[in-house]
Formats: C-alpha cells, sequence, structure tokens
C-alpha cells in the first residue's frame, strides 16, 4: 500500500493535538488534586470563629457571666458540642459550634 505523505502528515498533527489535550487535561486534574487537598486543612484553620483554646476559654467566660435562660442553655449546649469535636480532631464542626455559641452570649 503506498503511503501518502498528507495522510502522515494529518495523522501526525492529530496525534499532537491529542497529545496536547492529555497534557492539559492531566495539568487540570493536578491543579484540582492540589485544591481539594488543601481546601479542608484551610477551612478549618479559618472556620467561623476559629477553634482554639483561647476562643473556647473567652467564650465560656462569657456564657458564665450570661443570666440563666434559654440563650444561656443554647451557648452552653454549644460550646459543649465544640470542646467534643476539638478533642475529636474535627476543627470543621468545633469552629461551627464555637460560633453559635458566641452568637448565643450576644443574644438578649
Amino acid at each position: 500500500m503506498l503511503r501518502i505523505p498528507a495522510m502522515l502528515l494529518g495523522l501526525s498533527q492529530e496525534q499532537e493535538k491529542e497529545s496536547n489535550i492529555m497534557t492539559k487535561l492531566l495539568g487540570v486534574i493536578a491543579i484540582a488534586a492540589i485544591a481539594f487537598a488543601v481546601a479542608p486543612a484551610q477551612a478549618a484553620k479559618h472556620s467561623m470563629g476559629g477553634c482554639s483554646g483561647a476562643n473556647l476559654e473567652k467564650t465560656e467566660t462569657a456564657i458564665e457571666g450570661m443570666p440563666d435562660g434559654d440563650s444561656k442553655f443554647v451557648a452552653e449546649k454549644e460550646i459543649t458540642a465544640a470542646q467534643d469535636a476539638l478533642l475529636n480532631g474535627k476543627m470543621g464542626a468545633c469552629g461551627m459550634h464555637l460560633n453559635k455559641a458566641m452568637h448565643a452570649t450576644m443574644a438578649k
């Protein structure tokens, strides 16, 4: 069978396009993998109110100074949930509960 140079040229260009697409696709996959690996750590680090011992202590002090009532009960419940989440290494959940406890201390 005769080989036509124009057909070989077309095949080579098609293979090159496929190679470029695969390279770009692998690059996008690598960037996505890095983003998914970093995002949860950043969310836990900067989550609402920041779950730290200092923030827990400040919120507990504010709760102690609250008058008895529904707001104080909600704040105590949320601070307990935040402490439990912190002990279990669930930083996002800890931040969420701590944030809710902080808001409850501001409620009238």
